[in-house]
């Protein structure tokens, strides 16, 4: 895996080159916006990486919990399976069919994503176990937190020249991503400066209670008036196809890019805690050998009397 390493970063750096490319210099000049509107193809990719990588972290964390006690294990596979058995069902209700339609969304993508979350739990929990679970976690909130950066710096720039501000602080959408973020910075610092025993506990449940933000943010210009447009896709809005082709593209690169970076930073976490391990262990047998040889003097000393 190592020696792949190399050749996927070079074929995702090319990747990106010719997806610059293509939203630069492809794709058509938005009739309204002009060619400002080009930073959707850096904007909406990096929110949908974000919002992945904030899902996966969910996933771990809800492992690492689940996996303390048999019993809770069993249960989280239950509910997980349940989620994704109701989530099928429910958008072909009639009810709930005809309101997916009115916001422009199909119910067989509601029902596809209600199963990629039992999908991406036993995945997650067959390919990681143990600390691995732990440290995939909070891999994902460092690097979710990055792209959702770029998503609150990008917005104010493409809000500027188009609605004359740079921020609105009553928009739901704005706000809601910024709680988002603090979330999760949050989330890193709990990490970083706690030293408590229960400090990956507490760090999961907070990454628990932070994922029930992301569905808000997502929904919250269908469920509010906004200052945020209406989504392109979905939701009554609509884009050009060659927009759209070149925006997917964009994703894509962005989720290789974020593939790559994960993947460095979970080896580097694993070999930083390994290294602490060792550290740890190498100061207990230190401190430890007085103990040992002055207890072992003891029975020296009985014998000579």
């Amino acid at each position: 895996m190592k020696k792949a390493f190399p050749i996927l970063a070079v074929l995702t750096a090319l990747f990106l080159a010719y997806t610059f490319y293509q939203a630069m210099f492809v794709a058509p000049t938005d009739a309204l916006q002009g060619d400002v509107y080009r930073i959707i193809f850096y904007h909406v990719p990096s929110a949908w990486t974000a919002f992945l990588l904030f899902f996966i972290n969910f996933v771990a964390s809800v492992h690492y919990l689940a996996d303390a006690k048999p019993s809770t294990q069993r249960a989280a596979k239950w509910i997980a399976i349940a989620v994704g058995i109701v989530g099928v069902i429910i958008p072909y209700i009639p009810q709930v069919r005809d309101w997916l339609q009115t916001i422009g969304m199909y119910p067989s993508s509601a029902a596809t994503t209600a199963l990629m979350i039992p999908a991406l739990y036993f995945v997650v929990g067959k390919l990681f176990r143990g600390q691995d679970v732990d440290v995939l976690a909070v891999t994902c909130a460092e690097v979710g937190v990055v792209f959702c950066t770029i998503v609150l710096i990008t917005g104010p720039i493409w809000a500027r020249p188009v609605w004359g501000i740079w921020w609105a602080p009553g928009d739901i959408r704005l706000t809601s991503t910024l709680v988002l973020w603090l979330i999760y910075v949050s989330y890193l610092v709990l990490r970083r400066f706690s030293d408590s025993a229960q400090t990956q506990k507490l760090a999961a449940v907070l990454a628990v209670f932070g994922a029930l933000d992301v569905p808000l943010v997502y929904f919250s210009i269908w469920f509010f008036r906004t200052q945020h447009p209406q989504p392109v896709i979905g939701g009554g809005g609509s884009m050009d196809l060659r927009m759209l082709h070149v925006l997917l593209l964009n994703w894509m690169a962005f989720l290789c890019f974020g593939f790559l970076v994960c993947w460095s930073r979970f080896r580097l976490e694993k070999l930083r805690r390994e290294v602490e391990e060792a550290e740890a262990l190498e100061s207990l047998e230190e401190h430890g050998s007085p103990v040992v040889q002055s207890s072992a003097k003891v029975p020296l000393g009985g014998g000579s009397r």
